[in-house]
């Protein structure tokens, strides 16, 4: 089995598939083959899945094997409704060998593979099956993507203490956008406090995908 690294967050709109894609950009850099996967996606409408078409895009661009693949390929699972899985698939069980395939199909072309997962780790996808689930089953290591807005210190520690209680290895990415001057006197004094790494995705891919590797 190749590195899997699945990038989650504290919820959706958080900037995961931003996130993927300077991940999938800085390890093609060092001469890894990189491959995706987003095992879920909700929202897709006549068949055009946003995030799928955007990941592909930039994936074919970095990996010569994969230049004949098509959304279905990266993208496994689709439903029109955007919300929740469970909601949007009317509580339909999860076809995990569906994505399994997918994956291994994936990784015959790669030496690493992203995995990006829909909304934040406690999105329902079906009735027995949490998206952090989802993390382990695949066997995979963990970036959590979380915001710079006010909250962010409540929403990275709940996200955090649900990984540590699985056991799951993990990461933690803070996508700092425009609007979040306030993150350096509000909340990143927590972190730096308490000890924690601050880790930023624009400044600090490099480190992030260092880290990533080695977990």
């Amino acid at each position: 089995m190749k590195k899997r690294i699945f990038v989650t967050a504290t919820n959706t709109d958080v900037g995961k598939t931003y996130t993927t894609k300077l991940l999938l950009k800085e390890f093609a850099s060092r001469g890894l083959l990189v491959g995706v996967i987003k095992p879920i996606e909700t929202g897709v409408v006549n068949d055009f899945a946003p995030d799928g078409e955007e990941l592909l895009e930039c994936v074919k661009q970095l990996n010569h094997k994969l230049w004949s693949m098509e959304v279905d390929d990266i993208v496994p699972i689709t439903y029109a409704l955007a919300a929740a899985p469970f909601v949007a698939s009317n509580n339909t069980p999860l076809d995990l060998k569906k994505i399994n395939r997918t994956i291994e199909e994936m990784e015959a072309s790669c030496d690493i593979v992203i995995i990006e997962g829909a909304g934040g780790l406690y999105v329902p996808i079906d009735a027995n099956t949490m998206m952090i689930d989802l993390i382990t089953e695949l066997k995979a290591v963990a970036l959590l993507v979380t915001h710079c807005s006010l909250g962010c210190i409540n929403d990275t520690l709940l996200s955090k203490k649900a990984l540590s209680d699985r056991n799951i290895p993990h990461a933690v990415a803070f996508n700092c956008r425009e609007n979040d001057a306030s993150f350096k006197t509000i909340s990143e004094p927590y972190f730096l406090k308490t000890n924690q790494t601050i880790l930023k995705v624009d400044d600090d891919i490099v480190k992030i995908c260092d880290v990533l590797y080695n977990l």
